[in-house]
């Protein structure tokens, strides 16, 4: 019973990332810009994380390590969700969701170079499926004769490179730390650094309920489900279930927002998927090495 509730719970973050695009072009279309969404997501996100830590009297972390946090909340945050947003607003929320799961090409590099993990046969096999399958993607466009903006392609490939810095930095620091403790130092320096680029805007109703779901739901509570999930099952079992993610984004985009893709496009994102899963099957060495800490 405590594997099917931990299914479940990797479900739900999945679920709950899946969202993410679809709910934030309510607040693009709505005049909010990308930043101001990005920033919104970090900063009310921080809020979240750091209640929860403060509640659970886990806030406090080694003086040597606040400077690596401050790096990866520009790197790993502010980056990450800036450029997610701008992928969202230029290539829509589909691409932008199949766009994001290149990131295991660049886990698998840095992984080499840095863990000396070995690059087998299936993980090279992985990188040239899922490198065809961005191809596809990136040069098909949606259905039609559109095709997609460099801008779109570029951001949402970015994406994916800054949510891949958060194996590396979960694998060296979740031996120490809790999640919800590096959430809550990491984002708040995401949220800073993004403020300069921010351009704040009225609000109405709809944009207060876009940037208070996307703080609560997909990033606050995904986080939180994700985690728990990770405590029943293992690290390869909860990221197979967690693929869902871009398929989810992608059949809300289009029920919601009405992105038709092309064949090819479907082929691609299928391919990218594919590739995921092909990497996460090939077990791990290290069996005491610390999990990703993030999934979007």
């Amino acid at each position: 019973m405590d594997k099917y509730i931990g299914y479940l719970q990797i479900i739900a973050a999945a679920t709950l990332w899946g969202l993410l695009g679809p709910i934030s072009k309510y607040g693009l279309q709505d005049g909010i810009t990308p930043h101001e969404l990005a920033f919104w997501r970090a900063s009310l996100g921080a809020v979240f994380f750091i209640l929860h830590s403060a509640k659970h009297n886990s806030l406090t972390v080694q003086r040597k390590d606040i400077p690596i946090f401050i790096i990866f909340g520009v790197l790993g945050i502010a980056v990450f969700f800036g450029s997610y947003q701008i992928a969202i607003k230029h290539a829509g929320a589909a691409v932008s969701a199949i766009l994001l799961y290149t990131a295991p090409i660049w886990v698998a590099i840095f992984s080499r170079i840095l863990f000396k993990e070995e690059l087998s046969p299936a993980k090279i096999l992985a990188l040239g499926v899922a490198l065809t399958g961005t191809g596809l993607v990136c040069f098909s466009g949606q259905s039609g004769d559109f095709s997609l903006p460099l801008t779109g392609i570029f951001f949402g490939l970015l994406s994916g490179f800054t949510y891949s810095l958060h194996y590396i930095f979960g694998k060296t620091f979740l031996k120490n730390y809790q999640a919800a403790t590096l959430y809550a130092w990491c984002l708040p320096a995401g949220a800073i650094a993004l403020l300069p680029w921010v351009t704040f805007t009225a609000y109405s109703p709809v944009k207060l309920a876009v940037v208070v779901s996307i703080a609560f739901l997909c990033t606050y509570l995904a986080y939180y489900f994700y985690c728990a999930g990770l405590k029943r099952l293992e690290a390869t079992q909860a990221a197979i279930v967690a693929n869902i993610e871009p398929v989810v984004a992608a059949a809300i985009a289009v029920l919601w927002w009405n992105e038709q893709l092309s064949a090819s496009a479907y082929i691609g994102g299928t391919l990218v998927i594919s590739a995921v899963i092909i990497i996460a099957r090939i077990p791990a060495k290290p069996k005491n090495a610390a999990q990703p800490i993030i999934d979007n």
